[in-house]
C-alpha cells in the first residue's frame, strides 16, 4: 500500500505510511492497512477523500534553498516552504529529506516516492555533504570522535567524513562534514557534542550532485541521466552494506 502511494506522488514512503497509520487512506471504502495488496488498476485508493493520480512522468528538481523556508508542504506558523520557491503547475512536489529552517543548501523535491525513500532511508547510505562555520576550533581528539560517531540522546551516530577547512574571522572555523544518515538536526548536534555549535550550515553535495551553477533560491531539473544515476548508486550501496555484513 505505502509503495503505491509513493509512486502516486503522496509523499516519500515514510510519510505515507503515516497516513495509513492516522487512517486517513481508504481502498474501495474500507480503511487501508500497512503493508496490504492493493492494484492500483482496479483498486479505488483515497487519500484524505481525494483519488489519487498517477503522473504520466515524474518531475526531479534540485533547489539551492535559502536559510528563512521550511523543508516541508504544509507549515502551521504560516512560514515560506521550499515549494514556493518552484511553482510549477500541475505537479505535486515534495522534499526529499530536509534542511532545517536556518539551513542552506542542495535540497532535491521530487513527486517520485521510490527515488525520495532511496536517497533518504539509511540502509542505502547515500552521502551528504555539508560546510558547517563552528564557534572555535575542534581539536584534532574532538573531530577523532565525530569521525567515529558520538552518543547522542536518540543513539549513536555512524562514523563520518570530516575535514578542517580552516579558520575564519571572530574565532571560527570551518568543517567539512560528510554524512550517510540524515537525522533531525544531527550536524548542529554532533557539533554542540564537542563543544563547538554551529553558526553557519550548508549542505553543499548529495551523492554526486552539487550546486555548481546555481545561485541561492535557484533550481534546476535533474536529466534521465542522473535520475537513473542515483537509483543505481543507492542499491549498489545498500548491496555491498549487505556483503560487509
Amino acid at each position: 500500500m505505502q509503495k503505491v502511494l509513493a509512486q502516486a506522488g503522496i509523499g516519500s514512503r515514510r510519510y505515507c505510511e503515516e497516513l495509513i497509520r492516522a487512517q486517513r487512506v481508504l481502498v474501495n471504502d474500507q480503511v487501508a492497512a500497512l503493508g496490504m495488496k492493493v492494484d492500483p488498476g482496479h483498486d479505488k485508493i483515497l487519500v484524505d477523500g481525494k483519488e489519487i493520480k498517477f503522473p504520466k512522468k515524474h518531475t526531479y528538481v534540485l533547489l539551492y534553498k535559502p536559510k528563512g523556508y521550511v523543508s516541508t508542504v504544509r507549515d502551521p506558523q504560516g512560514r515560506p516552504k521550499v515549494t514556493d520557491l518552484v511553482p510549477l503547475s500541475g505537479v505535486r512536489l515534495f522534499p526529499v529529506g530536509r534542511l532545517d529552517y536556518q539551513t542552506s543548501g542542495l535540497l532535491l523535491l521530487t513527486d517520485d516516492g521510490e527515488l525520495a525513500y532511496l536517497l533518504t532511508h539509511p540502509r542505502f547510505g547515500v552521502w551528504k555533504t555539508y560546510h558547517a562555520l563552528v564557534e572555535g576550533k575542534p581539536s584534532p581528539d574532538a573531530l577523532k570522535m565525530l569521525r567515529r560517531g558520538v552518543l547522542l540522546p536518540e543513539g549513536k551516530t555512524s562514523p563520518a567524513k570530516i575535514s578542517l577547512l580552516g579558520m575564519r574571522p571572530n574565532n571560527r572555523c570551518l568543517l567539512e562534514i560528510s554524512l550517510r544518515e540524515g537525522r533531525k538536526r544531527q550536524v548542529r548536534k554532533m557539533c554542540e557534542f564537542i563543544g563547538h555549535p554551529v553558526v553557519e550550515l550548508e549542505r553543499k553535495s548529495l551523492a554526486f550532485l552539487n550546486l555548481d551553477g546555481l545561485q541561492v533560491g535557484e533550481y534546476r531539473f535533474l536529466n534521465s541521466e542522473e535520475v537513473q544515476k542515483l537509483k543505481t548508486m543507492a542499491v549498489r550501496q545498500e548491496t555491498n552494506n549487505r556483503r560487509r555484513k
